[in-house]
């Protein structure tokens, strides 16, 4: 990783694609890639090269930075995130995404793979996150660096629920267009980087969650301080079942993550048809 603030991470990534100026973002999780794959004319910038910028090391995460256009909508791509289980601050993981918001975009779009706690889901089942239990304890940043207002004093920018209704509303009536229904869920943030046990998925189920997973809430954070709408999807890649033994392992997220494209990338690219 080379060291470098926000100005110089931006410098380069508009000298590298001739000044693109992206107006959505997407952070692409554990498996989902493929979507960034279908950006025409895409400049394709690994994170090692870029000033500052985490390189994450979990398999699926293939790590670039990708700027193009998606459905005709001048997008930035994350091919992969930082996690906070690798060691790195909240505000390191976030530091792509203070980039994006420096370089134009105005609307963020998040995906990750999780656990299912809630027994109606299924593997492989896409799920709008539309609201979340932040258990990480350390998912906090610092909005100061490219932010203004109150998001550089570090006050959120909206209360309540950090994901967008009309975003929400709007990904819903896509997918039935596409012949299937988006459920909601509430997602919860552990810090990981280990699967949760029997006993954590029966004590998060009363708490009122949906799925479990290990990102998405310090970006979702920032986004809101930032005053960007944000959309957010969960794949579910295993119901918990707490009452049998049973063992997840990274493939298996990996698996059901990439089963799970046919339905979600061809709904992002919908979603990005409409102004957003």
């Amino acid at each position: 990783m080379k060291e470098g603030s926000i100005s110089d991470a931006c410098e380069w990534v508009s000298h590298r694609s001739s000044g693109f100026r992206p107006k959505v973002g997407l952070i692409l999780g554990s498996g989902l890639g493929l979507l960034a794959e279908r950006i025409d004319n895409a400049c394709r910038i690994p994170y090692a090269e870029i000033p500052g910028f985490p390189e994450s090391r979990v398999p699926g995460h293939a790590g670039n930075f990708v700027l193009g256009y998606l459905s005709g909508t001048p997008v930035v791509a994350m091919q992969g995130r930082a996690h906070l289980y690798e060691g790195w601050s909240a505000d390191k993981a976030t530091f792509p995404l203070r980039c994006m918001h420096a370089l134009g975009i105005h609307s963020l779009i998040v995906s990750n793979a999780s656990g299912g706690i809630n027994p109606r889901f299924h593997s492989g089942q896409v799920v709008l996150i539309d609201n979340h239990i932040d258990w990480m304890n350390r998912s906090g940043v610092n909005a100061s660096e490219g932010a203004s207002g109150a998001a550089s004093m570090g006050v959120p920018h909206r209360a309540g629920n950090p994901y967008d209704a009309g975003l929400l509303n709007l990904a819903e009536q896509l997918a039935i267009r596409q012949g299937f229904a988006l459920a909601r869920g509430t997602y919860l943030a552990t810090l990981g980087p280990n699967y949760e046990t029997r006993a954590e998925y029966r004590l998060f189920a009363k708490l009122g969650a949906d799925m479990v997973g290990m990102s998405t809430v310090p970006e979702v954070l920032l986004a809101n301080q930032l005053g960007l709408k944000v959309l957010a999807f969960s794949i579910v890649t295993n119901v918990a079942t707490p009452d049998v033994q049973k063992v997840t392992d990274h493939q298996e997220v990996l698996d059901w993550s990439r089963k799970a494209q046919s339905q979600l990338v061809p709904l992002i690219e919908s979603i990005l048809k409409d102004p957003i």
